[in-house]
């Protein structure tokens, strides 16, 4: 443990130190007293983001529309930039403390969810207005959270630690499910994770002690897409998510490994029991703030039953 702790230090302690004399040289401590909100939220998102198979953006996006009234694209462009830091250091902790993970599910679901993402970033984001966006957050995660129930209190099943040995059909259907995931990360700033993770744990019954640090590397990967096509490629990427995104990567850098190292210690029961409180207050929440219009009330039906017929439908054991 010790010599994972040290070698965990060399990289966050060099991030850390260019994080600090980047803040120091630009003279923008002053950040934190404007922002600290986020610094907080971030203290507890990026835990859930390393103990669970839901990123940071699964706390970050719901708490900056809903509560801090923010605009859902620097909420997703800031949730791209922190995952991208927090997660990434959570892999790096899976790494090098040898947790295992499997590799054809990072493979298959991380090649579809790199197309995916880039081709939402595209096409997709600049439909969808800024509440559809809100509510098709927390209808899909609605629709998870009831997924996460079933795997978690319903469900009895056996659990194995690797995929067995696909079909090409099979192969095909997980690309396409990475694919799926990341159109929704395209739009919210996550959900390759959830969307994958629910399929290879329902469908084939592939242990959570293994799919969730998959899941971790895998949204890291995706995040780091997201954030260089808004910060290089489409230039989208606004100066408020990167004022939250300095005062929150002290946190994250730790924050998300010491998730990562906690799922190993308790049971997967009392982060679903947390992460399922959290969706469901996160929709009451959205209804009570948005208050929707009919139409969007349709659109967050259609979410919804999509959401039920990813987790539920293409997961059916054939």
């Amino acid at each position: 443990m010790r010599r994972n702790i040290i070698l965990f230090l060399v990289p966050a302690g060099t991030v850390l130190m260019g994080w600090a004399l980047y803040m120091a040289s630009n003279n923008l401590w002053g950040l934190f007293s404007e922002n600290w909100f986020m610094t907080a939220t971030m203290a507890f998102g990026s835990f859930i983001a390393g103990a669970s198979s839901e990123g940071g953006g699964a706390i970050a996006y719901p708490a900056m529309t809903l509560l801090f009234k923010i605009e859902p694209d620097v909420a997703r462009n800031f949730s791209f930039a922190i995952q991208s830091v927090g997660m990434s250091f959570a892999a790096i902790w899976i790494f090098i403390s040898g947790i295992k993970i499997e590799k054809n599910y990072l493979l298959l679901a991380g090649t579809g969810g790199f197309i995916g993402i880039i081709l939402g970033s595209f096409y997709i984001v600049p439909l969808i207005k800024p509440d559809y966006a809100k509510m098709m957050f927390v209808s899909f995660w609605l629709s998870f959270g009831i997924a996460l129930a079933v795997v978690n209190f319903i469900n009895q099943r056996k659990s194995i630690n690797q995929l067995p040995n696909l079909s090409l059909f099979q192969k095909t259907e997980l690309f396409m499910v990475g694919i799926l995931g990341g159109f929704f990360s395209s739009v919210l700033g996550n959900g390759l994770d959830i969307c994958t993770f629910s399929y290879v744990v329902m469908k084939y019954g592939l242990s959570e002690k293994i799919a969730t640090p998959t899941s971790v590397i895998l949204m890291a990967s995706n995040a780091i897409v997201g954030f260089i096509i808004h910060l290089f490629i489409l230039d989208t990427f606004q100066t408020d998510a990167y004022h939250y995104w300095l005062v929150c990567i002290p946190v994250v850098i730790f924050g998300a490994p010491l998730g990562a190292y906690t799922i190993t210690l308790i049971g997967r029961k009392t982060i679903a029991s947390i992460l399922i409180v959290i969706i469901v207050a996160q929709f009451i929440t959205a209804m009570f703030v948005i208050k929707p219009a009919i139409e969007l009330i349709l659109f967050s039906t259609l979410i919804f039953v999509t959401g039920i017929f990813i987790f539920f439908v293409i997961t059916k054991k054939k």
